[in-house]
């Protein structure tokens, strides 16, 4: 039975498009997966280069940031009630507009207040985006007799990781001193997007509508979003510190140069692509509930392992354990919430790991600064065994 028939809210749904179930329609979602995560790590890569171009401390990187995923709090709030009323086609379509026009405006300006506005404009599309395209993403795989939802979010960490390392490499060829020339690599990324954006007008589907008052009563939440929530705080938290401290650790601990050390960020990155293009097979044999629990548990070592060992093999051999446990989890967590409760539930669960990335970095550099960067990975360590605590409340797959 599909959990959404199982909370018994398909009385709620309104036009369910019989087109869901087509290639093209899995091809769509594809394609605003890995275009978003294409910008988001285009983004992210120029931030180096981007700091020497706005001359500010890391103070004013950090405010950036914050800009960025401050305003994809507030938008996915919005973006989900949208897409229960009028369907996630429109929401996704509008925000990846509004997504690449942040990008774009980044790419051109060379004042701090200027990027302060693109980053509220790339976080306010950003946050609405990813809950409507993970809701397109959960009515594709209601319309299938097998899961997908992992694939998708390979195909987010494809985009996001292709993207990086293309906008760095395309910097450095137009500036071979290194230095701040990030204009080019960012606009060469918005005319991907803007091409991107021309395909998804043509071929993503339209989604269904979900009425929250059937009977003039606002339905109230499901009490299983703010468990769902948890966990997405536990692996938000996990999975940023994996990406943004796995490179300082391997150098710092191994104590070797930071071009080898880099190798613990290529292992995380690399090692949670392989597993969502894998995860679907695990979750049709097993369920999500148990692959939640193995990727939560494979995490926990990988962990066990930074903490405990100094040699760079053993080091990345932990790393790729947190890539493989942690790259489960989300999309499960995700679907779940999609599944059961539309937008409304999925912007929820979506916005308490955002939240995670929000307090992460600055929970976790305090951790180092006091007691080592290997010692503070059993922050980590720790949320990676809630995981498994919570997950019994996951709804049971028949």
């Amino acid at each position: 039975m599909d959990l959404l028939q199982s909370q018994g809210l398909l009385r709620r749904v309104r036009g369910t498009s019989p087109s869901m179930s087509s290639r093209t329609a899995a091809a769509a979602v594809f394609l605003l997966f890995a275009t978003n995560g294409a910008l988001i790590g285009g983004v992210g890569g120029t931030l180096p280069a981007l700091r020497e171009r706005l001359d500010v401390s890391a103070s004013g990187l950090s405010l950036l940031l914050f800009c960025l995923a401050a305003a994809a709090v507030v938008s996915m709030q919005v973006g989900g009630r949208l897409a229960d009323k009028i369907g996630a086609r429109p929401v996704a379509l509008v925000t990846l507009s509004v997504l690449a026009a942040g990008v774009g405006l980044l790419a051109i300006t060379s004042s701090l207040p200027w990027a302060i506005v693109a980053m509220v404009l790339a976080g306010l599309g950003n946050g609405a985006m990813d809950v409507a395209m993970n809701s397109l993403g959960v009515e594709v795989e209601q319309s299938r007799p097998r899961p997908i939802m992992s694939r998708f979010h390979a195909f987010w960490s494809l985009g996001n990781l292709t993207a990086a390392g293309t906008i760095v490499l395309i910097a450095r060829l137009l500036d071979r001193t290194g230095g701040a020339n990030v204009g080019p690599a960012l606009e060469t990324l918005c005319v991907v997007g803007i091409i991107a954006i021309a395909v998804a007008f043509r071929i993503v589907p339209d989604g269904r509508r979900i009425e929250h008052k059937p009977d003039g009563v606002r339905t109230a939440i499901p009490r299983l979003a703010w468990a769902l929530g948890l966990m997405a705080f536990c692996f938000g938290l996990a999975e940023g510190t994996a990406v943004d401290w796995s490179s300082v650790h391997v150098t710092d601990v191994a104590k070797i140069d930071p071009s080898t050390g880099a190798l613990g960020l290529v292992c995380v990155s690399g090692c949670m692509v392989i597993i969502r293009l894998l995860g679907d097979r695990a979750v049709a044999r097993v369920g999500r509930r148990a692959v939640v629990r193995v990727g939560a548990v494979t995490a926990i070592a990988g962990y066990f392992i930074t903490v405990l060992t100094d040699p760079l093999p053993l080091l990345l051999i932990g790393w790729a354990l947190v890539g493989l446990g942690l790259g489960l989890v989300a999309p499960q967590v995700y679907a779940v919430a999609g599944h059961v409760g539309g937008g409304r539930m999925l912007a929820i669960v979506v916005t308490f790991g955002y939240a995670a990335f929000l307090v992460g970095p600055a929970m976790i550099g305090q951790l180092v600064e006091h007691f080592g960067v290997q010692h503070a990975m059993i922050l980590p360590l720790v949320l990676s065994g809630c995981l498994v605590a919570v997950s019994p409340a996951l709804p049971r797959d028949d």
